[in-house]
């Protein structure tokens, strides 16, 4: 959230702990990003925050290959929801800058992107930290914006 409303990278940055709030105006629509933490705690609130949103963004670590079982199933419990129904979802796999990190396809395949049916999906792999396709997810983002 703070390489998207500032440009702002902070290499000893730590995980959202509960939910943070941000409005980010680009390209002459803003955006209203609500960064929710993954711990396990937190997700059976996801649903709650996700209702009247014009997208859902998941960011897993791409690097964090262990956890993508855990991503997916979270995933694609979240995305039964009936508040999001039909709700675009942009997948993004963070953290491309290093060595280990997946690419999108095997992102794709590893989050079973590809079973989820009656929305938009796309992912895309980004570095926060070099900002790689940060701005391609704005774009996608403004597109899908109401």
């Amino acid at each position: 959230m703070n390489v998207v409303s500032g440009g702002e990278f902070v290499e000893d940055m730590i995980p959202t702990v509960g939910f943070n709030m941000r409005k980010v105006t680009k390209n002459k629509v803003s955006i209203k990003m609500w960064d929710m933490g993954g711990q396990e705690r937190f997700r059976n609130m996801w649903e709650r925050y996700c209702r009247g949103v014009t997208a859902v963004v998941y960011v897993l670590d791409a690097a964090d290959k262990e956890n993508f079982p855990l991503a997916k199933t979270e995933l694609h419990a979240l995305m039964q929801k009936p508040a999001v129904a039909g709700v675009p979802l942009l997948v993004l796999g963070n953290k491309s800058d290093l060595k280990d990190a997946a690419d999108a396809r095997t992102v794709i395949d590893a989050m079973e992107l590809r079973r989820l049916s009656g929305r938009e999906v796309c992912c895309y792999c980004i570095s926060c930290k070099s900002q790689h396709n940060v701005d391609v997810c704005l774009e996608w983002l403004s597109k899908h914006a109401k």
